[in-house]
């Protein structure tokens, strides 16, 4: 392929300087015509790769677990997995104080299954009932407000002259007609 391009250029190279006409070429050069080298791709070095069993049987096991006295957080986690099967436990502590447990397992056969578990009593605030004082009567005798009717006042209507617009001579944006 580079054979070919390079084989590409020199035909244009030799065709620009032989019509300088067309290819704006400024002077006449003789057409000389080259074969091109032979190029051939170097060996590739293939580096070796570590040999990877796909046939082996994924085993593994974790577990984790926290408890954090600032805040309330509390959960952990197991699981296993033998080949294709995977069964594992995790819980936490809800809000309201109960604990969720979640048994799982998965396996080809099966799917994924789980079972949830809820433990310990719901704890609910009591709800916050503030005490406030009851309201003191007070009795006192004040003289009624004698109240005037409104006064209503005959406007005449507005009277609204057309805008008045000067005209100096410019047109739009200062341009002259």
């Amino acid at each position: 392929m580079a054979a070919k391009v390079l084989a590409l250029v020199l035909a244009l190279a030799a065709a620009a300087s032989a019509h300088p006409g067309i290819y704006g070429g400024h002077y006449a050069a003789p057409a000389v015509a080259y074969a091109a080298p032979a190029i051939h791709a170097a060996p590739v070095a293939v580096a070796a790769k570590a040999a990877v069993d796909y046939y082996a049987v994924p085993n593994y096991q974790f577990n984790y677990g926290v408890h954090d006295a600032h805040t309330g957080d509390q959960k952990s986690q197991t699981e296993h997995r033998e080949g294709d099967v995977v069964k594992g436990q995790y819980s936490l502590v809800e809000p309201d104080g109960t604990v969720r447990t979640v048994d799982y397992t998965a396996d080809p056969h099966n799917g994924f299954n789980a079972v949830v578990h809820r433990s310990g009593p719901a704890a609910h605030p009591a709800p916050v009932v503030k005490a406030y004082a009851a309201p003191v009567a007070v009795k006192a005798y004040a003289a009624p407000v004698a109240v005037a009717a409104p006064v209503v006042a005959k406007y005449a209507a507005p009277a609204y002259a057309a805008p008045a617009y000067a005209y100096g001579g410019h047109g739009y944006l200062g341009h002259h007609f």
